[in-house]
């Protein structure tokens, strides 16, 4: 007999931090001390083995289980607008946070609890990363402006002074990225300007305003991949089904299988619940094995998608709640408060 889980994401609150005094270090392990990394390539950097003069996470409720005993900053500013990547490894397993802030002070901002997190890996690994292709110890990349810094902060496992090779990388878009409507980015990859095309729209669901997410497009073999936008145009030469997966920054995730014909106009536009207090989102078909509390094969996808939203929105509180399916029947599985890109889901 099997089992089948439905899980509810509650949003519990936005995370509200309080203001901090802010004082300055010149140790690489605090972030006014942060190495500059001037331009992109490849460097080594050294963890000092201590974690500073000052916890510049302490106005983070999200980071208190990340502790800052053996912390190394650095800033990147963008020279043109591009997409940022980076690929760093070590021999001891590290963590990563990476901040954007609003002024020119963005260690300041930090301090006080009011830069953004944009992306954090929680869990250790010796190996870490921005990238296009998402895995457990991969994130997508960061796009920047010109001008725009952003504060990266490695947090070594162990109180070593080991060192860690980064690689960062910022690419210009090579391919047509327009403005689109009311702050959207069109990415035209038709063949032909006049030709039929899929267009594919991202709106959010209360201003119906484009929203600027990374796409993945699954099914047919010209169009598979992943993209960033909120306007897409694709020439699509086979009919067939196509599976789109869609996360953007504070909003719930979807995934919509929908089909599409060679050749001929498509359009499909998919619709963002932005996040809000009491709102919520199912996630079904998530099965157990018979007689056993071990998850089926099948669910890992819909596992790592819901991963892959809590490493993506890391500064918000949610309530999760479960309700397991058998002959009709429906029971409560209980109530479990995590706070975002803390706690990871495992397949076991």
């Amino acid at each position: 007999m099997k089992y089948t889980l439905q899980l509810f994401l509650i949003l519990v609150s936005n995370f509200l931090v309080a203001q901090h005094h802010f004082e300055s270090s010149d140790a690489i392990s605090d972030c006014t001390g942060a190495v500059n990394i001037l331009k992109v390539g490849d460097c080594r950097m050294q963890f000092s083995g201590k974690g500073g003069k000052t916890n510049d996470f302490e106005t983070y409720n999200s980071l208190k289980d990340i502790p800052e005993n053996n912390s190394l900053f650095c800033s990147f500013k963008a020279t043109f607008n591009g997409r940022f990547t980076l690929k760093a490894k070590s021999t001891t397993k590290f963590r990563m946070i990476v901040f954007e802030g609003e002024t020119i002070y963005p260690c300041e901002e930090i301090k006080k609890g009011s830069a953004e997190i944009k992306r954090i890996i929680s869990k250790p690994f010796s190996e870490i990363g921005l990238d296009l292709v998402v895995s457990e110890n991969t994130l997508y990349p960061i796009d920047l402006v010109a001008g725009k810094e952003i504060i990266i902060c490695f947090i070594a496992d162990s109180k070593v002074k080991d060192f860690i090779d980064v690689s960062f990388e910022l690419e210009p878009v090579n391919y047509e990225l327009q403005e689109a409507s009311e702050g959207g980015k069109l990415l035209d990859l038709r063949t032909k300007e006049n030709e039929s095309s899929l267009t594919i729209l991202i709106r959010d669901y209360e201003t119906g305003k484009p929203i600027i997410s990374n796409v993945t497009i699954i099914g047919l073999k010209q169009i598979t991949a992943s993209y960033q936008g909120s306007d897409f145009k694709f020439t699509a030469t086979k009919s067939g089904k196509v599976l789109i997966q869609v996360d953007a920054e504070g909003y719930f995730f979807i995934d919509r299988e929908e089909p599409v014909s060679a050749f001929t106009e498509n359009e499909i536009v998919i619709w963002l619940e932005p996040l809000g207090q009491g709102k919520s989102m199912q996630i079904d078909e998530i099965e157990f094995s018979p007689g056993s509390s071990e998850f089926l094969v099948s669910a890992e996808t819909k596992l790592r998608r819901l991963k892959d939203f809590l490493a993506l929105n890391a500064g918000v509180n949610i309530e999760i709640q479960g309700h397991v399916h058998s002959n009709g029947e429906i029971h409560l599985m209980g109530k479990n408060y995590l706070k975002l890109g803390q706690k990871k889901f495992t397949n076991t």
